[in-house]
Protein backbone atom coordinates (compact mmCIF):
# COMPACT_ATOMS: atom_id res chain seq x y z
CA UNK A 1 0.00 0.00 0.00
CA UNK A 2 2.54 1.90 0.39
CA UNK A 3 3.76 4.72 3.13
CA UNK A 4 1.76 6.01 5.48
CA UNK A 5 1.62 9.30 6.32
CA UNK A 6 0.29 10.88 9.39
CA UNK A 7 -2.49 13.33 8.79
CA UNK A 8 -3.78 16.18 11.33
CA UNK A 9 -5.37 14.73 13.96
CA UNK A 10 -9.05 15.81 15.23
CA UNK A 11 -9.22 18.24 18.22
CA UNK A 12 -7.49 16.62 21.55
CA UNK A 13 -6.68 13.69 19.02
CA UNK A 14 -9.99 12.19 19.15
CA UNK A 15 -9.58 11.22 16.00
CA UNK A 16 -6.36 8.91 14.34
CA UNK A 17 -6.00 9.82 10.96
CA UNK A 18 -3.35 8.69 8.80
CA UNK A 19 -2.65 8.66 4.87
CA UNK A 20 -1.66 5.58 3.47
CA UNK A 21 -1.35 5.98 -0.29
CA UNK A 22 -4.94 6.78 -1.87
CA UNK A 23 -6.69 5.64 1.24
CA UNK A 24 -7.66 7.74 4.28
CA UNK A 25 -7.77 5.63 8.04
CA UNK A 26 -9.83 7.45 10.31
CA UNK A 27 -9.79 6.13 13.93
CA UNK A 28 -12.00 6.40 16.37
CA UNK A 29 -9.46 7.29 18.99
CA UNK A 30 -10.95 7.14 23.12
CA UNK A 31 -10.18 3.84 23.89
CA UNK A 32 -10.74 4.01 27.53
CA UNK A 33 -13.89 5.11 26.61
CA UNK A 34 -14.92 2.09 24.55
CA UNK A 35 -14.96 5.21 21.79
CA UNK A 36 -17.90 6.54 23.17
CA UNK A 37 -19.13 9.26 20.77
CA UNK A 38 -19.20 12.97 21.89
CA UNK A 39 -19.73 15.83 20.50
CA UNK A 40 -16.24 16.85 20.12
CA UNK A 41 -15.38 13.45 18.30
CA UNK A 42 -18.52 13.64 15.91
CA UNK A 43 -17.43 17.41 15.00
CA UNK A 44 -14.18 15.72 14.71
CA UNK A 45 -15.94 13.58 11.99
CA UNK A 46 -17.37 16.23 10.16
CA UNK A 47 -14.39 18.33 10.20
CA UNK A 48 -12.49 14.97 8.47
CA UNK A 49 -14.91 14.30 5.66
CA UNK A 50 -15.57 18.04 5.42
CA UNK A 51 -12.20 18.39 4.23
CA UNK A 52 -10.88 15.25 2.33
CA UNK A 53 -7.39 15.65 1.05
CA UNK A 54 -6.90 15.61 -2.64
CA UNK A 55 -5.97 12.51 -4.43
CA UNK A 56 -7.96 10.34 -1.45
CA UNK A 57 -10.11 7.31 -3.07
CA UNK A 58 -11.54 5.94 -0.27
CA UNK A 59 -12.01 6.08 3.65
CA UNK A 60 -11.86 3.12 6.22
CA UNK A 61 -13.32 4.14 9.84
CA UNK A 62 -11.94 2.07 12.70
CA UNK A 63 -12.08 1.65 16.57
CA UNK A 64 -8.54 2.82 18.34
CA UNK A 65 -8.61 -0.25 20.50
CA UNK A 66 -10.93 -3.55 21.31
CA UNK A 67 -14.12 -1.51 20.15
CA UNK A 68 -15.46 0.26 17.53
CA UNK A 69 -17.83 2.36 19.46
CA UNK A 70 -20.14 1.88 22.46
CA UNK A 71 -21.90 4.48 20.93
CA UNK A 72 -23.17 8.00 22.74
CA UNK A 73 -21.47 9.26 25.63
CA UNK A 74 -24.41 9.00 27.79
CA UNK A 75 -22.98 11.88 29.93
CA UNK A 76 -23.85 14.58 27.29
CA UNK A 77 -27.35 14.02 27.48
CA UNK A 78 -27.59 14.59 31.13
CA UNK A 79 -28.49 18.21 30.19
CA UNK A 80 -30.44 18.63 27.57
CA UNK A 81 -33.62 19.74 27.47
CA UNK A 82 -35.92 19.10 24.49
CA UNK A 83 -34.66 22.15 22.55
CA UNK A 84 -30.85 21.00 22.61
CA UNK A 85 -32.12 17.06 22.23
CA UNK A 86 -33.39 18.02 18.58
CA UNK A 87 -30.51 19.99 17.99
CA UNK A 88 -28.35 17.21 18.85
CA UNK A 89 -29.75 14.51 16.88
CA UNK A 90 -29.82 16.99 13.82
CA UNK A 91 -26.13 17.78 14.41
CA UNK A 92 -25.34 13.51 14.33
CA UNK A 93 -27.51 13.61 10.92
CA UNK A 94 -25.65 16.28 9.58
CA UNK A 95 -22.28 14.22 10.04
CA UNK A 96 -23.56 11.12 9.23
CA UNK A 97 -24.94 12.29 6.07
CA UNK A 98 -21.43 13.50 5.29
CA UNK A 99 -20.02 10.02 5.39
CA UNK A 100 -22.90 8.19 3.47
CA UNK A 101 -22.58 11.12 0.91
CA UNK A 102 -19.44 11.31 0.81
CA UNK A 103 -17.62 11.91 -2.41
CA UNK A 104 -15.41 8.40 -1.92
CA UNK A 105 -16.77 5.36 -0.98
CA UNK A 106 -16.40 4.62 3.06
CA UNK A 107 -15.62 1.06 4.91
CA UNK A 108 -16.15 0.53 8.29
CA UNK A 109 -13.68 -1.92 9.81
CA UNK A 110 -15.88 -3.26 12.72
CA UNK A 111 -14.43 -5.19 16.74
CA UNK A 112 -16.22 -5.19 20.01
CA UNK A 113 -19.00 -3.09 20.56
CA UNK A 114 -20.52 -1.73 17.39
CA UNK A 115 -23.82 -0.39 19.98
CA UNK A 116 -26.02 2.31 19.85
CA UNK A 117 -24.77 5.30 18.13
CA UNK A 118 -21.90 3.45 17.25
CA UNK A 119 -23.88 0.87 15.62
CA UNK A 120 -25.58 4.19 13.55
CA UNK A 121 -22.00 5.40 12.70
CA UNK A 122 -21.23 1.77 10.63
CA UNK A 123 -24.78 2.18 8.88
CA UNK A 124 -23.48 5.43 7.65
CA UNK A 125 -20.83 3.89 6.20
CA UNK A 126 -21.04 1.95 2.21
CA UNK A 127 -19.02 -1.47 3.49
CA UNK A 128 -19.10 -2.67 6.45
CA UNK A 129 -16.12 -5.28 7.19
CA UNK A 130 -16.96 -6.97 11.28
CA UNK A 131 -14.43 -9.76 12.45
CA UNK A 132 -15.47 -12.23 15.15
CA UNK A 133 -15.51 -10.23 18.08
CA UNK A 134 -17.87 -7.26 16.93
CA UNK A 135 -21.63 -7.51 18.64
CA UNK A 136 -24.38 -5.79 17.70
CA UNK A 137 -27.00 -3.69 19.58
CA UNK A 138 -29.39 -1.13 20.59
CA UNK A 139 -29.13 -0.61 23.93
CA UNK A 140 -31.47 2.89 23.95
CA UNK A 141 -34.68 0.60 24.07
CA UNK A 142 -33.74 -0.10 28.03
CA UNK A 143 -32.28 3.48 28.46
CA UNK A 144 -35.96 5.20 27.92
CA UNK A 145 -34.58 7.34 24.99
CA UNK A 146 -34.72 6.85 20.88
CA UNK A 147 -32.19 6.30 18.58
CA UNK A 148 -31.17 9.69 17.14
CA UNK A 149 -28.16 9.25 14.96
CA UNK A 150 -30.35 8.27 11.79
CA UNK A 151 -30.51 4.63 12.55
CA UNK A 152 -34.48 4.60 12.29
CA UNK A 153 -33.56 5.51 8.89
CA UNK A 154 -30.69 3.66 8.00
CA UNK A 155 -30.59 -0.02 10.03
CA UNK A 156 -34.29 -0.77 8.88
CA UNK A 157 -33.03 -1.01 5.09
CA UNK A 158 -30.40 -2.95 5.97
CA UNK A 159 -31.77 -5.77 8.23
CA UNK A 160 -35.56 -4.99 8.36
CA UNK A 161 -37.79 -3.26 10.51
CA UNK A 162 -38.85 -6.35 12.44
CA UNK A 163 -35.47 -7.02 13.41
CA UNK A 164 -34.59 -3.56 14.67
CA UNK A 165 -38.03 -3.42 16.41
CA UNK A 166 -36.86 -6.79 18.03
CA UNK A 167 -33.65 -5.19 19.41
CA UNK A 168 -35.00 -2.26 20.91
CA UNK A 169 -38.04 -3.71 22.95
CA UNK A 170 -35.67 -6.95 24.04
CA UNK A 171 -32.20 -5.21 23.87
CA UNK A 172 -30.95 -8.72 21.50
CA UNK A 173 -27.65 -8.88 21.04
CA UNK A 174 -26.57 -10.39 17.67
CA UNK A 175 -22.78 -11.84 17.01
CA UNK A 176 -20.39 -10.88 14.29
CA UNK A 177 -21.74 -14.29 12.42
CA UNK A 178 -25.41 -13.50 12.68
CA UNK A 179 -24.66 -10.02 11.54
CA UNK A 180 -23.21 -10.91 8.83
CA UNK A 181 -26.16 -13.39 7.86
CA UNK A 182 -28.76 -10.83 8.64
CA UNK A 183 -26.97 -7.60 6.84
CA UNK A 184 -25.25 -5.73 9.65
CA UNK A 185 -21.67 -6.37 7.89
CA UNK A 186 -21.05 -7.23 3.78
CA UNK A 187 -17.73 -9.22 5.08
CA UNK A 188 -16.80 -11.46 8.10
CA UNK A 189 -12.87 -11.92 9.21
CA UNK A 190 -11.04 -14.21 11.12
CA UNK A 191 -9.89 -12.55 14.65
CA UNK A 192 -7.97 -9.34 13.64
CA UNK A 193 -8.76 -9.29 9.93
CA UNK A 194 -11.19 -6.59 10.13
CA UNK A 195 -8.99 -3.54 9.48
CA UNK A 196 -6.51 -5.23 7.07
CA UNK A 197 -9.85 -6.63 5.01
CA UNK A 198 -11.01 -3.00 4.99
CA UNK A 199 -8.14 -1.45 4.10
CA UNK A 200 -7.34 -4.07 0.96
CA UNK A 201 -11.24 -3.41 -0.21
CA UNK A 202 -10.46 0.29 -0.25
CA UNK A 203 -7.57 -0.13 -2.55
CA UNK A 204 -9.71 -1.77 -4.61
CA UNK A 205 -12.40 0.34 -4.66
CA UNK A 206 -10.03 3.25 -4.58
CA UNK A 207 -8.77 2.21 -8.05
CA UNK A 208 -11.98 2.41 -9.48
CA UNK A 209 -13.09 5.11 -11.90
CA UNK A 210 -13.97 8.55 -9.93
CA UNK A 211 -17.37 8.52 -11.99
CA UNK A 212 -18.11 4.95 -11.72
CA UNK A 213 -17.92 5.57 -7.72
CA UNK A 214 -19.72 8.67 -7.76
CA UNK A 215 -23.12 6.97 -9.62
CA UNK A 216 -22.67 4.02 -7.00
CA UNK A 217 -22.75 6.13 -4.05
CA UNK A 218 -24.88 9.15 -5.11
CA UNK A 219 -26.95 7.90 -7.70
CA UNK A 220 -27.63 4.60 -7.03
CA UNK A 221 -29.34 4.81 -3.19
CA UNK A 222 -31.44 7.05 -5.12
CA UNK A 223 -32.52 5.00 -8.05
CA UNK A 224 -33.40 1.88 -5.56
CA UNK A 225 -35.88 3.87 -3.83
CA UNK A 226 -37.20 5.74 -6.57
CA UNK A 227 -40.15 4.71 -8.90
CA UNK A 228 -39.61 1.72 -11.26
CA UNK A 229 -39.59 4.38 -14.19
CA UNK A 230 -38.22 7.12 -12.68
CA UNK A 231 -35.26 4.95 -11.83
CA UNK A 232 -34.81 3.41 -15.16
CA UNK A 233 -34.62 7.04 -16.45
CA UNK A 234 -32.04 8.00 -13.76
CA UNK A 235 -30.00 4.48 -14.62
CA UNK A 236 -29.91 5.62 -18.48
CA UNK A 237 -28.73 9.04 -17.74
CA UNK A 238 -26.02 8.17 -15.30
CA UNK A 239 -24.90 5.46 -17.45
CA UNK A 240 -24.70 7.70 -20.89
CA UNK A 241 -22.77 9.76 -18.64
CA UNK A 242 -20.48 7.26 -16.96
CA UNK A 243 -19.53 5.39 -20.50
CA UNK A 244 -19.13 8.60 -21.93
CA UNK A 245 -16.20 9.41 -19.24
CA UNK A 246 -12.33 9.38 -21.01
CA UNK A 247 -11.45 7.18 -18.11
CA UNK A 248 -14.34 4.51 -18.86
CA UNK A 249 -13.39 4.71 -22.37
CA UNK A 250 -9.35 3.42 -22.18
CA UNK A 251 -11.03 0.55 -19.60
CA UNK A 252 -13.08 -0.46 -21.83
CA UNK A 253 -10.52 -0.53 -24.54
CA UNK A 254 -7.93 -2.22 -22.29
CA UNK A 255 -10.47 -4.83 -21.89
CA UNK A 256 -11.13 -5.66 -25.07
CA UNK A 257 -7.52 -5.94 -25.87
CA UNK A 258 -7.29 -8.42 -23.36
CA UNK A 259 -4.85 -6.13 -20.95
CA UNK A 260 -7.26 -6.55 -18.26
CA UNK A 261 -8.49 -10.06 -16.15
CA UNK A 262 -11.80 -11.51 -17.39
CA UNK A 263 -14.12 -12.10 -14.20
CA UNK A 264 -13.83 -15.10 -12.36
CA UNK A 265 -14.89 -16.55 -9.35
CA UNK A 266 -12.74 -16.12 -6.53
Amino acid sequence: MGNASTASAGPSDLLKIEQVGAVLTVGLNRPAKRNALNDGIILAIQDCFSHLPEGIGAVVIHGVGDHFSSGLDLSELTEHDATEGLRHSQMWHRVFDRIQYSRVPVIAALKGAVIGGGLELACAAHIRVAEPSAYFALPEGQRGIFVGGGGSVRLPRLIGVARMIDMMLTGRVYSATEGSAYGFSQYLTEAGGALPKALELAERVAANAPLTNFAVLQALPMIAEANPQTGLLMESLMATVAQSDKEAKRRIRAFLDHKTAKVKPT
